[in-house]
């Protein structure tokens, strides 16, 4: 079996904001207590954050993590988590059902965030609360003094302003789920009235508005044709929610997942140009998918815990699914989409960065260690920088739930002019055969193999864990053959390959 893609360096898609590989922390489960802080873990910092999990994630050098929701931000009171620790609130999560000491805000978030290497995406609670909460936050993480929130920031122990230019307006308000559910024109109205406010402080800021919160949502896409008509020349982003599941076991419908997404994204950028058009509009508007990652491995053991006489715990193991070999696969093409579609989906965020639904597990008071998706996520983030190349691919494919012929190959392609190289990012889909890749690219130098990493695993359910951490992990590649401006490597049954050519 052969498949075949060229790529030419004047054909591309799009130049790839780095903020395609943000990534998403929310007061949910073990996401923030005992994930990244934990002040009497033996790594500590001083702030109480885990050193080991620092490491981690420096290591996907992530541009931009948003925080603190998620549907926990829409019954959030951010006044909560400011001040001397022992003097804030214990209030109760409605969203999760959990208690939060709010040990852990806006500045323990924002010393974290200096200390990983990344930006703040910041969303303000549009369920329970509103336009005046909203803008007081700004004020107080923005403003450089001289006001009532300015100078109580500074009185909290941070000087200068954060200057954080990112920020969401809510979150997935269609759902019925969220505190204080609105309808799309409700929403609409809210967010709008908000955008214009923060506005009216700083014309620069970068605002999202909600979008849906999956593509099966009764509500979707009028919710977002609606929101956009009330919002589009006060906003700058529409956010999508997606997860991945697999609860009937069938890997070729999984691992076809990614063209629904694609589809879901399609839908979403011709409804932006619709009401682009309607409005006679300049203005760009573009999708921000802070939420993506395969979700369903923990939902039995959710169950038992939001369903048990626990009360209202603090910090319960909550959305740890444990992932395996298979979910590199669909990572992999998920990432391979967000590429291959960057010239509308400027802003992701894999959701979440530690313990909840997460690349990152940690034992409490124990170890910390890359669970299998690291790895993919790793190599995109790393080296998935520059300009998406649009391929032309011949390959191979099969009929399935999500999809008639759907490629077994999943391919995209980085080129990365700074340095001069091209990234390749490659799944086999299929479950039993090797299929030998061609690539043929035109308007480069001869290319030459920096490094090659393939993943593979004889067992799709094989798991890492904090006894066998590297169960799961990229080896070397081998047999990349070069000839000419051709690259030839072989693809096993249901592999994962990054390769980096010198162009």
């Amino acid at each position: 079996m052969r498949a075949t893609a060229t790529a030419h360096r004047d054909f591309t898609i799009a130049n790839i904001d780095n903020r395609l590989y943000g990534a998403f922390l929310e007061h949910l489960g073990r996401a923030v207590y005992s994930g990244i802080y934990e002040p009497d873990h033996p790594t500590a910092d001083t702030n109480g954050m885990r050193r080991d999990v620092i490491d981690l994630v420096r290591a996907l050098d992530i541009p931009v993590v948003r925080y603190p929701g998620g549907n926990f931000v829409s019954a959030y009171n951010w006044e909560d988590g400011i001040g001397p620790k022992a003097a804030r609130p214990t209030r109760l999560d409605l969203a999760w059902h959990t208690s939060e000491s709010n040990e852990v805000g806006i500045h323990e978030f924002a010393d974290w965030c200096d200390s990983v290497g990344t930006k703040m995406m910041l969303a303000v609670n549009l369920g329970s609360r509103g336009l005046d909460a909203a803008r007081n936050f700004v004020e107080y993480v923005n403003h450089p003094g001289g006001t009532y929130w300015s100078d109580l920031r500074k009185k909290n122990g941070r000087a200068d302003p954060w200057n954080v230019k990112l920020w969401a307006l809510g979150n997935e308000m269609d759902g019925p789920w969220q505190v204080g559910h609105k309808s799309a024109a409700e929403y609409g109205h809210l967010a709008n009235e908000t955008a214009k406010a923060v506005r009216a402080f700083d014309k620069s800021l970068e605002l999202v508005v909600c979008g849906s919160s999956h593509a099966d949502m009764v509500t979707y896409p009028d919710w977002e044709a609606t929101v956009l008509d009330e919002t589009y020349e006060n906003i700058d982003y529409i956010s999508l929610h997606m997860y991945f599941r697999n609860e009937e076991k069938n890997t070729a419908n999984f691992l076809a997942l990614s063209e629904k997404l694609d589809r879901y994204i399609g839908t979403v950028a011709g409804t932006i140009n619709y009401v682009k058009a309607k409005k006679r509009s300049k203005k760009d508007v573009y999708i921000s998918f802070d939420e993506w990652n395969v979700w369903y491995h923990s939902n039995n053991a959710d169950r038992k815990v939001l369903g048990g006489d626990d009360g209202w715990p603090l910090a319960p193991p909550l959305l740890e699914d444990i992932y395996n070999f298979e979910d590199v696969l669909m990572v992999g093409c998920a990432l391979n989409t967000f590429i291959r579609r960057s010239d509308v989906v400027k802003i992701a965020a894999i959701a979440q960065l530690v313990n909840v639904i997460a690349p990152i597990m940690t034992e409490k008071g124990g170890k910390a260690w890359k669970q299998t998706i690291y790895y993919p996520f790793y190599f995109a983030s790393r080296y998935g920088r520059g300009t998406a190349l649009n391929l032309a691919v011949k390959s191979p494919g099969y009929d399935c739930a999500h999809g008639d012929n759907v490629s077994y190959v999943d391919v995209s392609a980085v080129h990365n002019d700074a340095d001069g190289t091209v990234a390749v990012f490659a799944v086999n889909r299929h479950a039993s055969e090797t299929i030998a890749f061609d690539l043929s690219l035109f308007g480069f130098a001869t290319p030459r193999v920096l490094e090659h990493k393939v993943m593979t695993h004889p067992n799709l359910e094989a798991v890492n864990t904090a006894q066998r951490p590297d169960e799961v992990a990229p080896r070397d590649g081998s047999g990349a053959q070069v000839d000419g401006n051709s690259v030839t490597l072989a693809l096993p049954p249901h592999s994962y390959q990054m390769i980096r050519l010198k162009v």
